[in-house]
């Protein structure tokens, strides 16, 4: 060579043990007591923002298995960015789905299928009538993620008032059977 110093060559090898299954396992369960913590605490509003600063925790409590398995903090941080590199086409798609389902909401349209739904479609068909339109859009859009975030939110709402009409009828029809009895 030239002179010039290589720096992965006069690096020294560090070599990192390999983790048992409970080392390993620790980040996990501390998230999940976490989270279960949060549920209890907050109860509905546990999705308001502390889940957010949970999993900021979480990262924490692997960080510090990392660093007491002596793995330096930037093969941590390289790692999480590899790994958040290869997910970043997911991420992608679930952003333009989630802005696609909002706008659908907010303009209309999924509340408009909702109410000619229920117009056209029978309960006796629905389930096969799910299918076919489900498998309409996906073919259309490419993508089972916009399907079930456009049309089978709008389905789910279908089926949801046609379940509640026939739990209300049901419950009324109950209360006549039991003042009728008495």
């Amino acid at each position: 060579m030239d002179g010039s110093t290589n720096h992965q060559e006069n690096d020294p090898i560090i070599v990192n043990r390999e983790l048992n299954i409970w080392e390993a396992l620790i980040p996990v369960f501390c998230l999940i007591g976490m989270l279960a913590f949060n549920v209890y605490v907050f109860g509905d509003d546990a999705l308001s923002g502390s889940n957010q600063f949970i999993l900021l925790l979480g990262g924490a409590v692997a960080a510090i298995v990392g660093i007491f398995n002596k793995v330096k903090f930037d093969t941590m941080i390289d790692e999480v960015a590899n790994n958040i590199q290869s997910t970043a086409g997911a991420i992608l798609i679930l952003l333009m789905v989630g802005s696609l389902a909002g706008t659908w909401m907010v303009s209309g349209i999924i509340p408009t299928m909702i109410y000619y739904g229920l117009q056209i479609l029978n309960p006796t068909i629905f389930l096969p009538a799910c299918v076919i339109i489900c498998s309409i859009i996906s073919v259309a859009t490419g993508s089972s993620w916009t399907t079930s975030a456009t049309v089978g939110i709008a389905l789910i709402g279908i089926i949801s008032l046609v379940f509640f009409r026939k739990k209300k009828n049901i419950s009324v029809v109950d209360k006549k059977e039991e003042k009728t009895e008495a």
